[in-house]
């Protein structure tokens, strides 16, 4: 059984779908692409599909992953274009690698976040971050299904800061209004903290409010890395132990050739 990590994206107008209407859309595309699926036992069998810390609805995305399970092996990056074919515009299947390094889900500890403002004056976003930073707890209360809920949304946060730079500037309905565009890291903690907990926090430190809803994206997503407080590529391990693989095989052999002729 082969096993193939994706990573994909909800772009535009695709970053209101649901999870669930993704996994119906992927399902559709691994079927439309004749991908060799392995099937779950049971009187109700489903594809080996196993998603990793979606994005939530309404918010758009570069960085989410998935992996699949094959009875037969494929070249990964002709699955992808594949895939990618038979995705609707937006959902976008940018990667593909060989799992070969066990884990994937233990690699995605934060995520970089970008969130537009639109209205906001950046030197007013300046002050509400600064004021977020500098404090030691950020309570926020969220409506949960067992009611509302109250948590700390500053210790989460490894970074917040505001940017001049937009990872698309033709993205999420660009206007010649003020605009605020903030960066921030979010560790994965429980209970999960989101961008909106965020701005809720900023609302709620320096009453920062902005007259629409902010135009969110997450950019990447994998293992913080707390000297340096940036978070890494999750699907290098598995692109690093590929290109090892050939050498390794090479070395093996020699070395057998080596005990046979001695």
């Amino acid at each position: 059984m082969q096993r193939i990590r994706l990573r994909y994206t909800k772009r535009g107008r695709l970053r209101f779908t649901s999870h669930r209407d993704f996994q119906r859309a992927f399902e559709r595309a691994l079927r439309r692409a004749a991908v060799p699926m392995a099937y779950s036992a049971g009187f109700t069998p489903h594809p080996k599909v196993s998603y990793a810390n979606a994005a939530p609805t309404g918010t758009g995305s570069e960085a989410e992953y998935l992996e699949i399970a094959l009875t037969d092996r494929r070249d990964p990056e002709k699955l992808r274009e594949l895939l990618d074919e038979s995705m609707p515009p937006g959902l976008d299947i940018t990667e593909a690698v060989e799992a070969r390094v066990s884990g994937l889900a233990e690699r995605l500890t934060a995520s970089v976040w970008e969130m537009r403002l639109e209205g906001v004056d950046p030197a007013d976003a300046e002050h509400a971050v600064e004021a977020f930073n500098a404090a030691e707890t950020v309570e926020v209360s969220r409506k949960t299904k067992n009611g509302m809920r109250t948590f700390d949304a500053r210790g989460a946060v490894a970074s917040l800061g505001t940017t001049l730079e937009t990872h698309d500037p033709q993205a999420d309905r660009p206007t010649d209004q003020a605009c605020a565009i903030l960066r921030l890291v979010v560790r994965h903690v429980t209970p999960a903290v989101r961008p909106d907990d965020v701005l809720s926090g900023l609302r709620a430190v320096a009453d920062l409010a902005p007259p629409v809803a902010a135009a969110v994206t997450r950019l990447a997503q994998g293992l913080f890395d707390e000297e340096t407080g940036t978070v890494t590529d999750p699907l290098a391990p598995d692109r690093e132990a590929v290109a090892a693989a050939p050498a390794d095989r090479t070395g093996a052999a020699e070395a057998a050739a080596a005990k046979a002729s001695a």
